[in-house]
């Protein structure tokens, strides 16, 4: 779910900081990732990533999508296929992801979400290239990015935008990522959990900013982490999406 800043509250001064979560479920997630990207270089090169994408379509635009749903006045949702999560074990036993794909574009849904992190969410890369084969909706690759690698597979794989995780990021590294996703024509998401993330955000070159519900140190879940974050928007040329915790009409 999406909203355009308007209000005129100022976020105050710049603070940048990295806090290094230890016995986390992100510290466990962050460890896993760097480990499963040295199997995968060592398999395909960067170089050969960087040759294939230039076969890539074009993208299908996940920014313009969801302002055409602000532009017509509507809620846009961007539906998510996932099978696990470490909080809530296996979600669903019949796991079919073409079939909610078409389901969810059948239900107007703006976008899809597609979780391919396969320890903690028994994701998979492929089911992103399945998915965008079977629809035509604009697809997010919903994994934790922390190396260029990723980008490039995200964009040969067929994803339109990426996320990037300002808890599991410095700085500069996220800067880098994003600058390397919009090079090659991938939108990105700039995920934030806190007011001091926030700040971080709002100098950044995308546009859209995610604001997780979900805290990633317990992955215990707030619906008003979304409402207390709002009120230091400002009046930015941003789109705000609030990600996680909806279960029913009257959440969103």
């Amino acid at each position: 779910m999406e909203k355009q800043s308007k209000s005129s509250k100022s976020l105050g001064s710049l603070r940048i900081t990295y806090r290094k979560m230890k016995n986390s479920y992100l510290d466990k997630i962050l460890e896993d990732a760097k480990n499963s990207l040295s199997e995968r270089k060592s398999l395909i090169p960067l170089s050969k990533l960087k040759l294939n994408i230039e076969q890539s379509e074009p993208s299908r635009g996940f920014i313009r999508g969801i302002k055409e749903s602000l532009e017509k006045n509507k809620i846009g949702i961007i539906a998510e296929i996932k099978k696990a999560s470490p909080s809530q074990g296996v979600i669903r036993k019949e796991f079919n992801p073409i079939e909610l794909a078409r389901n969810y574009e059948d239900a107007n849904a703006t976008c899809l979400s597609v979780l391919t992190n396969r320890p903690f969410f028994e994701g998979s890369i492929d089911h992103l290239s399945e998915v965008k084969r079977s629809i035509k909706l604009p697809v997010l690759r919903k994994d934790f990015i922390v190396d260029e690698y990723q980008i490039y597979e995200s964009k040969l794989v067929g994803a339109n935008c990426i996320l990037i995780i300002l808890a599991m990021l410095d700085q500069k590294k996220a800067d880098n990522l994003e600058a390397v996703a919009q090079n090659i024509g991938l939108d990105v998401i700039i995920e934030i959990h806190n007011k001091e993330e926030l700040e971080r955000a709002v100098n950044m070159k995308s546009q859209l900013i995610g604001i997780n519900n979900r805290n990633l140190n317990n992955f215990k879940t707030r619906i008003e982490t979304t409402i207390e974050l709002s009120n230091y928007i400002g009046d930015l040329n941003k789109i705000f999406i609030s990600e996680s915790g909806f279960h029913s009409h009257s959440d969103v």
